[in-house]
């Protein structure tokens, strides 16, 4: 109740304050206060939960709608050629990151992360410097066995909490687990004890709810003062960060030097790097901290998300369980550079990606520059602009049954055979994001999904919870959209 007044107060203090004549002719949209009566409806805890008011909105004013909110202008894109225009065609134009409202600054250093720097060196710098070490392919060998030791580990779990099938067993938090000890290993080089791996872990997931959580300090002058105690709980979370990861970053400088088996992670490459449009400094601490941060949380929520909604529909569907085991079955070994002898299993991570996509809408992009357009509305610079993505890969007109689970459509001959996740061609789905802004991580994220979910089902017959029971698959809005109700199976060891 607190949260939805202060949200109403401030922006009706936006309305009088703001007086500024706009330039151009804005999309069509609502009053800003109807439409804040409508989130607040919703019960969401955040704007990444505003697809079901969205829809709804582009059906009455059209593709583009726009709404004054917390004195910023907002653009919503719904049509997928109208998002392939502004993403891909358009360049550098809607390549901008609006800027960060507190927490986010705290834990990103202000804008230093990929995900929300501002258009320019710093930004392309960091992110070249991702894309040509910790993702780069000749990586996945490096770290084939880290994912074995994660998937054995997840598995042994599996059954031992599901007594062998006798039992209906949770996925996520086991799944989770063995996936953020994996990736701590890639982000830091180090392998921690189960006590220091919960507490970074908790850590973490506590760091991700505060950033997508309600935007209490939108005018960090005034709110920061009514919610200090709140405020003060963020900066004693980064500061807990810091003194975790810090001693292991800095380790890593004579780490290098003398273990020549452990494969370069990211942290490495970090702490080699020079920007040299600031006078070739290094990065600062807190900087290397928000970035293997970022890269920590990035790719365990897409990927378990991604996980479990693929294993609750194999659930859901036995006969293509048994398809992807007869496929995963045949190969001598699962590894990252398989993929393509295994066409179905593709079809089937392609299909959970493009049905049930880790994100609902994008990351807001924003104007780089003055002039900027999207079908003939005036676009100011700053305002930021939105892309509702599940609706893309949900599209009636693009896919046909678009609310069915059917791998077979990106078969030869499928609907989706060959599709363009980038979205570079066209846009088909994008759960990933397309553009300069797409994920950099996207190729690494399927392959891992590809990888555990082949694992599982090679590993594990799955079974519902209880005989002749549907997996319900209701989503809800946490970092990523998640299964509402978590899956909960009976997982039964193979015998071959």
């Amino acid at each position: 109740m607190a949260s939805s007044l202060l949200l109403l107060l401030i922006s009706t203090l936006q309305l009088f304050l703001s007086h500024k004549k706009r330039q151009g002719r804005l999309p069509p949209g609502p009053p800003a206060l109807l439409f804040i009566a409508k989130f607040l409806a919703l019960r969401r805890r955040s704007a990444l939960g505003l697809g079901p008011l969205l829809r709804g909105l582009h059906a009455r004013y059209g593709p583009v709608v726009a709404v004054r909110l917390l004195g910023t202008t907002r653009v919503f894109v719904a049509d997928i050629k109208l998002a392939h225009r502004v993403l891909v065609k358009g360049g550098a134009t809607f390549a901008d990151r609006p800027p960060l409202a507190e927490p986010a600054g705290l834990f990103n250093s202000g804008t230093r992360g990929i995900s929300n720097a501002p258009y320019g060196s710093y930004w392309g710098l960091v992110r070249r410097n991702l894309a040509a070490q910790a993702l780069h392919p000749s990586r996945d060998a490096c770290f084939a066995p880290a994912r074995r030791h994660a998937r054995d580990a997840l598995v042994r779990d599996l059954l031992g909490h599901g007594r062998d099938g006798a039992a209906a067993v949770a996925l996520r938090p086991l799944f989770r687990r063995a996936l953020f000890e994996l990736l701590l290993h890639m982000t830091l080089g180090v392998k921690l004890g189960p006590e220091m791996l919960d507490e970074i872990q908790e850590l973490q997931q506590h760091i991700v709810r505060a950033i997508s959580g309600f935007p209490f300090f939108s005018f960090p002058a005034i709110t920061k003062r009514l919610f200090r105690q709140r405020w003060a709980r963020y900066v004693a979370l980064r500061r807990r960060q810091e003194e975790i990861f810090l001693p292991l970053i800095h380790a890593r400088r004579d780490d290098r030097a003398t273990d020549e088996e452990d494969p370069p992670c990211y942290a490495d490459s970090l702490l080699s790097l020079r920007i040299s449009a600031e006078g070739g400094r290094p990065l600062t601490d807190a900087e290397v901290v928000s970035l293997c941060s970022e890269f920590l949380n990035g790719a365990a929520d897409t990927t378990l998300t991604a996980v479990e909604w693929i294993m609750a529909e194999l659930v859901n569907h036995p006969d293509m369980q048994s398809k992807v085991y007869e496929e995963v079955n045949r190969a001598d070994r699962l590894e990252l550079d398989d993929d393509q002898s295994m066409p179905y299993l593709k079809a089937v991570v392609l299909e959970g990606l493009r049905l049930h996509p880790p994100t609902n809408i994008l990351i807001p992009h924003a104007a780089y520059g003055d002039g900027a357009e999207i079908d003939g509305y005036a676009v100011p610079k700053g305002t930021e602009v939105h892309f509702l993505v599940s609706n893309f890969g949900r599209d009636e007109t693009v896919w046909t049954a678009a609310m069915e689970f059917r791998p077979e459509r990106f078969l030869d001959g499928g609907e989706g055979h060959g599709v363009d996740v980038t979205g570079t061609r066209e846009i088909k789905m994008i759960p990933f994001g397309a553009g300069r802004r797409m994920c950099p991580a996207y190729r690494l994220g399927m392959l891992h999904v590809e990888y555990f979910v082949g694992s599982l089902v090679r590993e594990l017959e799955w079974l519902p919870a209880a005989e002749g029971e549907v997996v319900d698959m209701a989503e809800e809005l946490d970092f990523t959209t998640v299964m509402k109700h978590p899956l909960r199976a009976r997982v039964v060891p193979r015998t071959t």
